[in-house]
């Protein structure tokens, strides 16, 4: 029997492993977007300086470029269902200090850029081990599928977390809002800890982990098809992190209010869902090279688009078209990266692979901001997108199609 669609789409859910996994991811993402929407927006409440907002995206990114490596290294030599199980614990703790915090309105600037710095650690730890274990439960032929329903799962929370955050903000203020994410992240860790998989065996000899650190870079130097997927992703998010970073200030400008701010966001996950279930279809339609174009183009048009609405309702279209050309760039990038390393270096080449999203949001988030603090947002904003189309220009001749011919 020929197999739909929806059937390729579903059918890693029949290993019980990734569905539990898949689970505790969804559950983790949640707490994620939940913590960036709230401590983004008290941010904004607390200081109406660019560069103060836009900061708090980069302390969370900036851990993941800072310590993805030293991640993948040690995931790749101990045990990764524990040491996943460890990273959502620590979240939680970050978590409950910041609902703590909030309860006693003892939130300054900078401690809650602390916190944010923090919480990006656990999600540091946490990101490449994931993408390690992903591939040892599903069959390579059903890889892409188990990578866009992870992607589904960011951004089905991407849409719930915003929504849910919003509910709660207006109903019980920061702090409830942070005391939920330790819930949820407790949560994670429980799933991921009864996850029926098989237990990873690190190499019996072990490196040191500066060599094991050494070892992931030299692949990624020497593999010309991970070095086309790194160089690109950290050009794209560079300048895609704008839109993120300076939502807050942007709808501030506009007169909104926590839930629609909060609405707003989740529009943004909901063209990313739409986005996913057509994401099967795009390789039939379009070599990867053009996805990653046209995704350059249509993100500079979001952008500018949002420079340029003047209220939420025509704000709301900008962001969902970002969000489904953020989805298929990323799914597609990570694919690749995914299709090109060996077991043996999963976690440390997705660790790599996560350093050039993550340095790249990371260096956006402080450079958009600081523009915004000197010009104005909107200038930063169109700034980003003008910049973007002039760097296709560079990025153009680093070619993805070769790792679909390896």
């Amino acid at each position: 029997m020929p197999h739909t669609p929806a059937d390729s789409l579903l059918a890693p859910f029949r290993g019980s492993g990734f569905r539990y996994l898949w689970l505790a991811w969804l559950s983790g993402n949640m707490t994620m977007w939940m913590h960036e929407v709230t401590a983004a927006w008290r941010m904004a409440q607390l200081t109406d300086s660019p560069a103060w907002v836009a900061w708090v995206q980069a302390a969370g990114t900036l851990p993941l470029f800072v310590l993805g490596l030293a991640s993948g290294a040690l995931a790749d030599l101990l045990n990764r269902r524990r040491f996943l199980a460890v990273a959502q614990a620590w979240i939680a703790v970050v978590a409950a200090v910041l609902a703590v915090l909030a309860g006693i309105d003892a939130l300054t600037p900078g401690t809650l850029l602390l916190l944010c710095l923090l919480n990006g650690v656990g999600l540091a730890l946490r990101f490449p081990v994931f993408s390690a274990l992903v591939p040892d439960l599903v069959e390579r032929r059903l890889l892409a599928s188990a990578l866009t329903l992870n992607a589904l799962a960011i951004n089905l929370t991407r849409v719930l977390g915003p929504i849910v955050a919003g509910i709660v903000l207006a109903w019980q203020g920061t702090a409830m809002v942070f005391a939920l994410n330790a819930v949820l992240s407790i949560l994670a860790g429980v799933l991921i800890w009864r996850a029926p998989i098989a237990p990873h065996v690190p190499p019996a000899e072990r490196p040191r982990l500066l060599q094991a650190m050494r070892d992931g870079v030299s692949h990624a130097r020497t593999s010309p098809i991970l070095r086309a997927v790194l160089f690109r992703a950290f050009i794209f998010f560079t300048q895609a992190v704008a839109l993120v970073a300076l939502l807050p200030l942007v709808a501030k400008d506009i007169g909104a209010n926590e839930t629609t701010y909060t609405t707003l966001l989740a529009s943004m996950g909901a063209g990313a869902v739409l986005a996913a279930m057509a994401l099967p279809r795009l390789p039939a339609l379009a070599a990867r090279n053009r996805i990653i174009d046209g995704g350059v183009w249509l993100h500079a048009l979001a952008t500018l688009g949002a420079v340029w609405a003047p209220s939420a309702w025509t704000l709301a279209p900008a962001l969902a078209l970002s969000g489904a050309v953020w989805l298929c760039v990323a799914n597609t990038l990570t694919m690749c990266a995914q299709l090109a390393l060996p077991a043996t270096l999963r976690a440390r080449g997705m660790a790599i692979y996560q350093m050039s999203i993550m340095g790249g949001s990371a260096a956006g988030a402080i450079l958009w901001g600081t523009i915004a603090e000197r010009t104005s947002v909107g200038a930063s904003l169109a700034a980003s997108a003008i910049a973007s189309l002039l760097l296709l220009l560079w990025t153009r001749g680093t070619s993805l199609e070769e790792r679909a011919r390896h």
